[in-house]
């Protein structure tokens, strides 16, 4: 149940007075992880969706929200919910999270009315904002006023529809106010980075730094020995039509001895399980959500091959997590899972490939001997100590 108004000012009246006594005590501290705190935080990240909904900038706002608590700092989650049916206010695994409700037509754009006034009223050190994509990350942007403003746009170039990309015209002279007012903007990829810039004629290249996407190597890594099982491909991620899981179902019935399991939800699902049926390869297809961890990995660690032909990415996840695990992985080129490509462990290919060519190369890849993905893959602790070491601690010193 939604908390009355004097409960939830005295809530956030708590939390600010054992944040204030915290900093006393945090003053140049060396944390167990040897992150060096040269002072308590109080970070307002903002974002479109957050926990319980999963995907690539959910699991990031997550993944260092977390983290920063446990580093000592105050973290709050200024995020949506457009179904109205989430809790308005909760504590998630230390992470104070606020619920506003927006109106998201097609889960696309999340307006909400009352989000600029909120993040101007909270008080916080840092505000980081994320996803250029929906209007959360502008209305941040217009609430800044005097306090240090990070921005990662997680920045795939287009709309993901045809109506989201006509829109998408118009919205780039709106977007631009969230890279202006940004004292420092942080790509999770090479490729998202050269598209900004290539985008806004290099106007932003010289407060923009990139720090990657974490990883849970642990658990990608270790658990019980799993042995390859032939014939099984794998895709992990949201069921959008953009995400190109059609055509692995397309490729799917010239490969007779394949099965493929599908991990994720999304619009598109209902689409796809009649895609399936009218192909006549439902039976060989297992369609999974809302894993557990240990769960996930084990299905990265088992699978012969993981294939993510997605049209937009800003960095693909989902395939590192599967390189880490040492899966090989086939990727559509031409998005930020290029970055992926070592020719060994990943292959890129045109997302124009027929399905009945992407088969043989499936079957081509699956029979190469197994190697590991040469790449540097990070973990979310490496990653969030690049946040505070690279872009928090040296914007304070300025604020």
């Amino acid at each position: 149940m939604p908390r009355e108004p004097s409960v939830r000012k005295t809530w956030r009246t708590v939390v600010r007075l054992s944040s204030r006594v915290m900093f006393c005590k945090m003053d140049k501290i060396k944390s167990s992880s040897g992150i060096m705190k040269v002072r308590f935080m109080q970070i307002l990240q903002v974002c479109h969706r957050y926990h319980p909904h999963v995907g690539g900038v959910e699991t990031h706002v997550r993944e260092i929200s977390e983290r920063l608590v446990k580093e000592g700092h105050e973290v709050i989650v200024a995020t949506t919910d457009p179904t109205g049916k989430l809790p308005v206010e909760e504590m998630v695994n230390g992470v104070h999270v606020v619920r506003k409700r927006s109106i998201a037509p097609n889960e696309a754009f999340y307006v909400v009315p009352g989000m600029k006034s909120y993040i101007a009223k909270t008080h916080c050190d840092i505000i980081h904002a994320h996803n250029y994509h929906a209007l959360p990350a502008l209305s941040a942007a217009l609430a800044k006023k005097d306090r240090a403003f990070v921005f990662t746009p997680h920045y795939h170039g287009s709309g993901q529809t045809l109506v989201r990309n006509i829109l998408h015209i118009p919205y780039r002279h709106i977007g631009r106010r969230t890279f202006e007012k940004a004292d420092r903007i942080v790509c999770v990829s090479e490729f998202e980075a050269n598209m900004i810039s290539k985008r806004y004629g290099g106007r932003f290249d010289s407060k923009t730094t990139i720090i990657p996407n974490g990883l849970n190597l642990d658990l990608l890594r270790s658990g019980s020995v799993v042995e390859k099982s032939a014939g099984s491909l794998l895709y992990v991620g949201r069921l959008e039509k953009y995400k190109g899981v059609q055509k692995i179902l397309e490729a799917l019935k010239f490969l007779p001895e394949h099965r493929l399991t599908v991990i994720g939800n999304g619009p598109y699902k209902e689409k796809l399980l009649k895609h399936a049926e009218n192909l006549r390869v439902d039976g060989r297809v297992e369609w999974l959500q809302n894993l557990s961890g240990e769960s996930l990995a084990e299905h990265y660690r088992s699978a012969s091959l993981m294939i993510n032909l997605s049209s937009f990415e800003a960095y693909g996840i989902t395939v590192a997590e599967a390189l880490a695990a040492g899966t090989k992985c086939i990727v559509a080129t031409g998005t930020a899972l290029e970055d992926f490509v070592d020719c060994d462990a990943c292959i890129g290919i045109s997302r124009s490939i027929s399905a009945e060519n992407l088969a043989e190369l499936i079957r081509r890849h699956e029979s190469r001997t197994q190697s590991t993905y040469s790449g540097r893959l990070l973990g979310w602790d490496d990653v969030t100590e690049q946040i505070i070491n690279r872009v928090y601690l040296p914007l304070l010193e300025f604020h």
